[in-house]
């Protein structure tokens, strides 16, 4: 397995957002907030208070 300098490899990835357009970058910030959003649900339920 050969070694690519960090610099190409940052080059290669700016070169493949451009080909994918601004369609892959809205659903990776739908994802990521949707992921965000249950996650603080899945943790906050658990402290919720059972007065019985």
């Amino acid at each position: 397995m050969e070694h690519h300098p960090a610099s190409a490899w940052l080059a290669e990835t700016a070169s493949a957002a451009e080909r994918q357009g601004p369609g892959m970058l809205r659903i990776v910030l739908v994802v990521m907030i949707l992921g965000c959003a249950l996650t603080a649900w899945f943790l906050l339920r658990g402290y919720r208070r059972k007065d019985d």
